[in-house]
């Protein structure tokens, strides 16, 4: 494996593209993410939100959506190709990391409304 780099979402735009307001805030989801063992670098979305830029800055060799990102494909190739680094492989992950069962946050704040409604009842 190369030298893993990872973009964190803002929380605005987090709430944007997903309609709430993030559960974790971003600098905590930041140093999570810093402290992942092969991750070399991980830093937030730009504040002007030119993903390009910051594409440009890192210069991968792939580009790894999540399966939930809204980013479109296209799109992005499109934006790679006008500024010269359509060498750059993009791809987008298929599955999710289900180890556990409470693998997302979205999981974890259902869990926590149906107990607290079990405790009402």
């Amino acid at each position: 494996m190369g030298d893993v780099y990872v973009i964190v979402a803002t929380d605005k735009n987090r709430k944007l593209y997903s309609g709430e307001i993030p559960v974790i805030p971003e600098n905590q989801r930041l140093e999570v993410i810093r402290s992942v063992k092969n991750v070399k670098e991980a830093r937030l979305g730009r504040s002007d939100n030119d993903t390009l830029k910051t594409v440009e800055e890192i210069n991968p060799d792939i580009i790894l959506l999540g399966p939930d990102q809204k980013y479109n494909l296209e799109t992005l190739k499109h934006g790679l190709r006008e500024k010269g680094l359509d060498h750059i492989e993009v791809k987008r992950l298929e599955i999710y990391y289900d180890k556990y069962k409470l693998h997302s946050s979205s999981l974890i704040k259902k869990k926590i409304i149906s107990e607290y409604q079990k405790q009402k009842e």
